[in-house]
C-alpha cells in the first residue's frame, strides 16, 4: 500500500502542493500528469453521481475529493483500498483546517513551507506515518516555536 503522489490543485488547474513519493517520473511526465489529472477530475466533478475514485493509465488509481475550490488527489496502486486513502485524505484536510484555523487556498500559497511540514508529519515515503491528530498538532506547535 503506497501513495505515489499527492496533489492539491485549484479549479483552474494550478498546483498548490505537489509531492512525488517516488522518483520514477521525469519532469515531462509530471507536468503531463498534472494537466491530465486536473482535466479528468474537473470533468467528473460536474456529475454528482460519480465516485471519488478513477483508474488512471492502467497503473494508478486516483482517489480525490474536492473541498471548496481545491482538489486533493492521491495516486495509489490499483489494488489498494480506496476508502482507506479517502479517509486519510479527509484526515489531512482536518489537520490543515485545525492548524490554519479554517484553511483556505491563500493559506496554502503563502505558507507552503508549513504545508510540507504538515505533510511530512503525516506521510513518510508514501506511507501513513501518524494518525493521532493531537500528536501531529503538538509537533507542529513545537516546530512553530523553533522558527
Amino acid at each position: 500500500m503506497t501513495i505515489h503522489f499527492l496533489l492539491i490543485l485549484n479549479r483552474q488547474g494550478k498546483a498548490r502542493l505537489v509531492k512525488w513519493f517516488n522518483n520514477d517520473y521525469s519532469n515531462q511526465e509530471r507536468q503531463r500528469y498534472l494537466s491530465e489529472i486536473h482535466r479528468l477530475i474537473s470533468s467528473r466533478d460536474d456529475s454528482k453521481y460519480q465516485s471519488n475514485f478513477v483508474e488512471y493509465e492502467q497503473q494508478h488509481k486516483l482517489v480525490y475529493r474536492r473541498y471548496a475550490g481545491l482538489y486533493f488527489v492521491f495516486g495509489i496502486d490499483l489494488n489498494d483500498n480506496e476508502l482507506n486513502y479517502l479517509e486519510s485524505l479527509h484526515f489531512f484536510v482536518e489537520i490543515l483546517d485545525e492548524y490554519f484555523n479554517n484553511v483556505c487556498e491563500l493559506d496554502l500559497v503563502f505558507n507552503f513551507y508549513k504545508l510540507y511540514n504538515i505533510l511530512d508529519e503525516i506521510y513518510l515515503g508514501g506511507q501513513i506515518q501518524e494518525i493521532s491528530k493531537s500528536r501531529i498538532l503538538e509537533r507542529l506547535a513545537y516546530l512553530d516555536k523553533l522558527a
